[in-house]
């Protein structure tokens, strides 16, 4: 961009140009949002939506070094004592739980580009926590890329359902899409395996298999978890599965605290990825937070199903207690 465009006024700029002079000032002059305003002769409030708007469209990439984030101590100390290869913890800022989980979310979708290499086949799930994820990767281009939706789809409380997950991670990444056209349960067994017969199913169930890398959230055993809010699961069937060890939910099934898959009713029913072919993949990227989820994180860590794990300083500290915890327990 010419240095001369910097210095048009805002009566002189319409439409896209002037959402790009606002990112060219502030991205590359390094003016802050007041003196952008002025320069543009517009609010500071109006130049935070050209930001925004600029951001959105793709006019910016901003990424961050993940070394910051894998290599200071609690990072090192999580491998070390979970088995993982890499873990990208974000500092906790001054806010709250639920600040600390939009920053998590920041994080993996930063560091999610880095971890993939042309021709992988990246298995999605589905949640609050992996759409919001998709929503902030910035677009890249990585040949041969292929994303798969690891379960079926459902009634959601949060107005997207779980293709969508998938759709918009192929979408920034520029990859093919396998959406799994199923519901993620069926009313009974016999119909769940009629189902997975279906031709185009079957197809969609096989690309899952050929997954070498996957990207999740878990989920607690709580009663207001999304497997009861989106309407795999009822309370009843939440209590038979934790009556019988149940401590976390991974892509809609349940595992035990040692990160074992917790057989019943429901298991028949659904239509998705099973818990054991999980294991053994190149790359199993977790992505959670929060309190409630301690319990069902380190039961996904201690099953093998993640390599990588992305949360917050404060959910890495309770990880850890937990397993010493558990460790002296044993």
């Amino acid at each position: 961009m010419p240095s001369t465009s910097l210095r048009r006024s805002a009566g002189q700029i319409s439409g896209e140009d002037i959402v790009v002079e606002a990112a060219w000032l502030y991205y590359h002059d390094g003016l802050n949002q007041n003196e952008i305003a002025r320069r543009l002769k517009v609010s500071r409030a109006t130049v935070v939506n050209y930001l925004q708007e600029a951001r959105e469209r793709g006019f910016i990439n901003i990424t961050l070094a993940a070394e910051p984030f894998t290599n200071h101590r609690i990072a090192r100390e999580l491998c070390g004592t979970l088995g993982l290869r890499a873990a990208y913890v974000l500092p906790d800022g001054q806010g709250s739980e639920q600040e600390q989980s939009e920053r998590v979310v920041r994080g993996a979708a930063n560091w999610l580009p880095a971890l993939l290499e042309p021709g992988d086949r990246l298995g999605v799930a589905w949640g609050r926590t992996i759409y919001d994820m998709a929503s902030h990767i910035e677009p890249v281009r990585i040949r041969d890329i292929e994303v798969i939706q690891l379960i079926g789809s459902m009634a959601t409380p949060y107005g997207f359902s779980a293709e969508v997950c998938s759709a918009n991670v192929a979408r920034k990444l520029d990859a093919k899409c396998v959406n799994l056209h199923a519901p993620a349960i069926l009313s009974a067994p016999e119909v769940a395996a009629t189902l997975r017969k279906e031709a185009i199913i079957a197809a969609q169930l096989e690309a899952i298999d050929q997954c070498n890398k996957t990207m999740f959230a878990v989920g607690s055993c709580d009663y207001d978890s999304h497997i009861v809010t989106s309407g795999i699961a009822t309370h009843d069937d939440l209590d038979w599965y934790v009556a019988h060890g149940a401590a976390g939910v991974l892509c809609g099934r349940f595992i035990d605290a040692n990160g074992e898959p917790v057989h019943g009713p429901l298991d028949e029913r659904i239509i998705g990825v099973e818990q054991l072919a999980l294991r053994g993949k190149q790359m199993g990227l977790l992505v959670s937070s929060g309190k409630e989820k301690t319990l069902a994180m380190l039961a996904a860590l201690r099953g093998g199903y993640a390599t990588h794990l992305v949360t917050s300083q404060t959910s890495a500290r309770r990880l850890l207690k937990l397993a010493e915890r558990s460790e002296a327990a044993a």
